[in-house]
């Protein structure tokens, strides 16, 4: 059989390739992508089985190009459901091209702009302001494109923030590690799939991802985790509580809500409600049926194994 294909953001080296590397193992035929869009494109139109996309992180939130994307505003990816989840720790480090600052001679003074992706300024904060105040930022589409940057760039003393995986892969020097703001930074990436897939369908995530992952807790919670997304009428009151109360009636526990702009009207808004249960899936069909009764565009969007343990 075909290796199984998985879609993340590219380039190589990025977060997302590590966090691929880390869920599927070296089995599957792992394959970047310029955009979310069109990570998840691939699997609507099942050019790939699998994408795996950022869509939290612990210090700066929420990832909104996912966010957006599950919205899907333009119902460009009716088919495409969550599956699972990874929790990828994530440590940032300054790089800069061989040879370019001696170890004996750290002095950043003459580094002229940094590049990375937007979501990794917000999560090293502290270091930007002790070192690089002033200093120009540039954003790019990945992390990994900031290294790829950098090592392209030749005539000016430019730095990238991303991983280590990245500065050894393009062969950049690594001139300081762990310059986040938070020693535990780490980010929520989610598992998506075609829900019209036959391959998906009969082997599901949890049988053919990594047996044996870094970055995972060594035991897992036994409950699920399912996300719906749902807009409600603003011209009656209580219209979103009696939406959110549905899930305490049948037992849900809220674990956060999200929203963004509906794009039909302003200020008006698309909810993502993520919850968790120890129930069996038949419950979440009860609570979209009856949340379809009280709100607009209600869409279920996957229910997959918690993998985060509480302490």
């Amino acid at each position: 059989m075909d290796p199984l294909k998985v879609t993340f953001l590219g380039p190589a080296a990025s977060f997302s390739h590590q966090a691929a590397v880390e869920t599927f193992g070296n089995s599957s035929e792992l394959i970047p992508c310029l955009s979310f869009a069109d990570a998840i494109a691939s699997v609507q139109n099942q050019r790939a089985e699998y994408a795996i996309v950022p869509f939290e992180n612990s210090t700066n939130g929420s990832v909104v190009q996912t966010l957006d994307l599950l919205v899907d505003r333009s119902g460009a990816y009716n088919d495409v459901v969550v599956c699972g989840e990874y929790y990828l720790a994530v440590h940032h480090c300054l790089l800069a091209r061989k040879g370019l600052f001696p170890a004996s001679q750290r002095d950043y003074s003459s580094i002229t702009k940094l590049y990375t992706h937007p979501q990794a300024w917000g999560q090293c904060e502290e270091f930007l302001r002790k070192h690089f105040k002033g200093v120009e930022r540039q954003d790019v589409s990945s992390t990994s494109k900031a290294g790829e940057n950098v090592l392209r760039t030749t005539t000016e003393a430019n730095a990238a923030i991303a991983s280590r995986f990245a500065g050894e892969h393009y062969g950049l020097d690594i001139l300081e590690e762990n310059i986040e703001d938070t020693a535990n930074n780490t980010t929520r990436f989610l598992v998506l799939r075609n829900a019209k897939s036959e391959r998906t369908t009969q082997n599901g995530f949890e049988s053919v991802k990594a047996s044996s992952t870094q970055g995972q807790p060594l035991t897992v919670s036994k409950t699920k985790k399912t996300l719906t997304s749902f807009m409600v009428r603003q011209d009656a009151p209580g219209t979103l509580a009696d939406a959110l109360l549905i899930f305490k009636d049948f037992g849900m526990n809220l674990t956060s809500i999200c929203t963004r702009p509906s794009q039909i009207q302003a200020w008006n808004y698309v909810f993502l409600v993520e919850s968790e249960t120890d129930q069996d899936k038949e419950v979440v069909m009860d609570i979209v049926k009856n949340l379809r009764e009280v709100t607009e565009n209600c869409r279920h969007l996957g229910t997959w194994a918690n993998q985060l343990v509480s302490e």
